[in-house]
């Protein structure tokens, strides 16, 4: 599934939050063995970017260019890394995403502020649309101190058909990282016996095929309570108590499969988790057979 070239770009504002985030990108980097590509996108809407002349522009891309420069340069120092960069001119998220396929990249890696104003810096108001279009794996990182590299996955799962992608990826990070653990849970709002069985089945289904892959994990079914808390607030508070380095959601696709969204409770995850969040765009599959039942 590792290609020999990989690449993870890194859309860098220079705020600290999208600096916390490069540092992140590292572990991912090496494991990958993948090069980084730092990205800053000039934004040329808005009644500000009216007022600049095409010299100042010109001013601007050099000295951004510059600082771009110096920042790759450290990164590569310390951490042993092959660093490119880029400046791009646009909407940020378009640009981000279009950069994103040119250069093939296998994920971004991108610090959010999660649920701010939009006069926030532009990591934080574009994370969510990024998210949204982007066609490759989005790491999205709101908390300010992570452990370096990964050894939970936490894998929240439904009974949707793009479990199983969800379940690919997570077998992937884990042999990546050499025996993280993947938690596997499931939020429970109802009592029907039916929903409760076949979720039951279900999450027995993912831990034996974790198993046999000689994955380790778990698989726990949390009982919310409606009202008191939200899905993804069960998510999130599952995921700290078992100290989990990345929560991983998928987006969801619209009925006509040309254009994605992101739901309500995949949205609440990545605004309010202190958790990095892996979001992984689901492929169409007229298939609805999560795994081949072994019964």
């Amino acid at each position: 599934m590792i290609q020999s070239t990989n690449k993870i770009l890194v859309p860098i504002d220079f705020s600290e939050q999208s600096l916390i985030a490069l540092e992140q990108s590292f572990s991912l980097a090496k494991k990958y063995n993948a090069e980084i590509t730092l990205l800053h996108v000039i934004e040329d809407t808005g009644m500000i970017a009216n007022f600049f002349t095409e010299k100042q522009h010109t001013e601007l891309r050099t000295k951004i260019q510059k600082d771009l420069d110096v920042l790759a340069n450290e990164v590569t120092q310390k951490s042993k890394l092959s660093v490119n960069t880029l400046v791009a001119k646009g909407r940020v998220y378009e640009k981000i995403n279009e950069v994103a396929e040119i250069v093939n990249a296998t994920m971004i890696v991108m610090g959010t502020n999660g649920s701010q104003t939009f006069s926030e810096k532009f990591i934080g108001s574009n994370a969510m649309r990024v998210v949204r279009e982007s066609r490759v794996p989005v790491i999205t990182i709101k908390g300010k101190k992570h452990r370096k590299g990964i050894e939970n996955i936490v894998l929240p799962l439904d009974l949707s058909k793009e479990t199983r992608e969800k379940v690919g990826m997570a077998i992937e990070l884990s042999k990546l990282f050499k025996g993280a653990v993947v938690r596997v849970v499931s939020v429970l709002f109802t009592s029907d016996e039916f929903v409760v069985n076949r979720l039951t089945r279900q999450l027995g289904q993912v831990k034996s095929f974790l198993e046999k892959e000689g994955v380790e994990c778990s698989a726990e079914i949390v009982k919310g309570v409606k009202g008191e808390e939200s899905l993804a607030g069960n998510i999130i508070e599952y995921a700290e108590k078992v100290e989990g380095d990345v929560i991983m959601i998928m987006t969801q696709q619209e009925i006509d499969f040309t254009r994605f969204f992101v739901g309500s409770s995949a949205q609440e995850i990545i605004d309010k988790s202190p958790i990095p969040v892996l979001s992984i765009r689901p492929v169409f599959r007229k298939d609805t057979t999560l795994f081949p039942n072994p019964y």
